[in-house]
């Protein structure tokens, strides 16, 4: 597994990138198959935060922590991938897949500062997969909805989280 690591607000030194190669590649010891990671540090004001994305046989492993030290935060986010790893791992097994060790733009208004902002832009594969395949990944992220290609009726469906802790499907009516 290659680590690819980007810093921003921050230099990335040569002993800090190694730190990090070295922590998340240890990865690779629990799980086969792992893609590579892409680490993004960030410094705003007193909080360094690191963020690690890691694909997996079609799914995503991701972290994110913030302390006020680097190093804290590439510690307790890869304790949080193992974690992961090891909780899927099993679900992952029963159900037969196998497994071995963006630019920041405004809305448009009379007055920017209230008005909400489009802050994020992301851009991913949507590869065919069921529902519960789409719920799986939904949780890995430790997001509250995903997006995906239903296999079954192929059409693009969405999986989300509801307060109750039930799951709800979207589906595209014509």
């Amino acid at each position: 597994m290659k680590v690819h690591v980007r810093g921003r607000n921050i230099e990335v030194t040569d002993a800090l990138k190694e730190y990090i190669v070295k922590r998340v590649g240890k990865l690779d010891r629990y799980i086969d198959n792992l893609g590579d990671a892409q680490v993004t540090m960030t410094v705003e004001k007193d909080s360094h935060r690191i963020e690690v994305t890691i694909p997996v046989n079609g799914m995503i492993l991701r972290g994110e922590e913030s302390t006020g030290d680097m190093y804290a935060s590439t510690d307790l986010v890869v304790e949080k991938l193992e974690r992961q790893i090891g909780k899927y791992k099993g679900k992952l097994q029963k159900r037969g897949v196998r497994v071995v060790n963006v630019p920041n733009l405004t809305t448009p208004g009379d007055n920017d500062e209230e008005a909400p902002r489009l802050v994020r832009t992301k851009r991913f594969a949507i590869k065919p997969m069921p529902i519960d395949e789409a719920v799986l990944q939904m949780n890995l992220l430790g997001h509250s909805f995903f997006v995906f290609f239903n296999a079954e009726t192929e059409q693009v469906n969405v999986v989300y989280k509801r307060k109750d802790g039930n799951y709800g499907l979207i589906e595209q009516e014509f």
